[in-house]
């Protein structure tokens, strides 16, 4: 969760990359808008506790600040407006949420409107570009096409203009962030491939991406990850689970062993790559089996990046209905993944130190990532927002120590 205040009026972001991004046009549109004495809460709903943790901020803030407009917007706003209006906040649809007059005065629904893309504060070192919302596919565990609808792309044009804004403002690398990043295009006909070749054209030093789904890396994405420089090594993938039968389940469309022949052709082609993954622990039904197949997948995928939560059944998906395996068991999963990703990761890790890198440095100016993800923290101070050589010294906890090499962006 983060907040920025903007004169009187602050924005709060829960949630994913596109979250972030979009809640600049949140604090564009309140400011367009005049709307003093405001607190926008941008929620999140992919889990019982970010809705939990939505619900209790607001709260508070109606207690602690009962002089201010409370207003709630995001997914968890759009899944449960009436529990939201019932405390007193107002609440903002989520395909309203940039436009001013949903600030002062009555928000429209915009879905039939084209999607326009979200580009995420100056105050990043990195720009967060969301070029895509919705999901038109149908996962059983999933609320996100409740709360966002179907597939929505924003254009290839519009996009370039918003990555031509991030560097013109001195933004070195750019991260596209959607709900189902790799569906970019479909109701569009183009391809997230295509996307990525028109931004290479603009002179974007680092370009990652986000969550992609397996079954939609096609051959020309897969040679865009692979061969072009500028594409950082780092591939997040949508895997959810390792299990068959619990894939099936969720109605997810690549198997196991899709999976694992995906991530092998990755590092063959680019060893270098990185590989992060979303998991879901003690989805209904799974038994002891099931969830020692996710469990390996760790090691079987070399998962070094894992986004790792418990399942949570979200009220009107199909999963919700199916039977439980209980949330004591599914914590206890999902702390087991965690364990072994972070042995995984500092194994990793250890194997970097020694090696040359480049990083983009925070605004901090002493901690960054380097192109294939690793956190690292400098041993003296750069020039925020520069990208830097440096030599990998020592690994501390999940993070990288490094010298500086590249003197000329050494800070004084």
């Amino acid at each position: 969760m983060s907040a920025s205040p903007v004169d009187r009026q602050e924005v709060v972001n829960f949630g994913c990359r596109l979250n972030i991004a979009e809640g600049e046009a949140i604090r564009v549109a309140v400011k367009a808008a005049g709307a003093q004495g405001t607190i926008v809460f941008n929620s999140c709903a992919v889990t019982d506790e970010a809705v939990r943790q939505a619900r209790q901020a607001v709260r508070r803030a109606l207690r602690e600040r009962p002089d201010a407009e409370v207003v709630v917007t995001g997914c968890a706003a759009e899944l449960e407006r009436d529990a939201f209006a019932a405390m007193g906040a107002r609440v903002v649809p989520n395909d309203a949420k940039g436009l001013p007059q949903s600030y002062g005065g009555k928000p429209a629904a915009t879905r039939a409107l084209p999607y326009a893309p979200a580009l995420s504060g100056a105050d990043h070192a990195r720009a967060f570009l969301g070029v895509q919302t919705g999901c038109s596919h149908s996962c059983t565990f999933c609320a996100t096409v409740l709360a966002r609808g179907t597939a929505r792309s924003a254009s290839v044009e519009a996009v370039v203009a918003s990555a031509r804004t991030a560097l013109a403002r001195g933004q070195r690398e750019i991260v596209l962030t959607g709900v189902d990043l790799a569906s970019y295009g479909d109701d569009s006909g183009t391809t997230l491939a295509a996307l990525v070749e028109a931004l290479l054209a603009l002179p974007v030093e680092r370009l990652r991406l986000s969550s992609l789904d397996p079954d939609r890396i096609g051959d020309a994405l897969f040679a865009l990850l692979t061969q072009e420089k500028r594409v950082m090594p780092h591939v997040h993938l949508s895997l959810q689970a390792g299990d068959d039968m619990v894939l099936t389940r969720m109605k997810r469309r690549h198997r196991r062993a899709d999976a694992v022949r995906l991530i092998e052709r990755l590092k063959a082609a680019r060893p270098e790559i990185a590989i992060g993954a979303d998991l879901i622990a003690g989805f209904p039904t799974e038994d002891d089996g099931m969830f020692a197949n996710s469990l390996a997948l760790i090691d079987d995928c070399d998962i070094v990046f894992g986004h790792i939560f418990p399942y949570s059944p979200r009220a009107g998906t199909p999963a919700a209905r199916m039977p439980q395996v209980g949330r004591g068991i599914a914590r206890e999963r999902a702390a087991m993944l965690r364990e072994a990703n972070a042995r995984r990761r500092q194994g990793w890790l250890d194997a970097q130190v020694g090696r040359a890198a480049s990083m983009l440095v925070e605004r901090d100016g002493l901690t960054g990532h380097a192109g294939n993800f690793a956190a690292v923290t400098l041993t003296a101070p750069a020039a925020p927002g520069t990208i830097i050589d440096v030599r990998l010294t020592a690994r501390d906890g999940d993070r990288m120590v490094a010298t500086p090499t590249q003197a000329k962006d050494i800070a004084a």
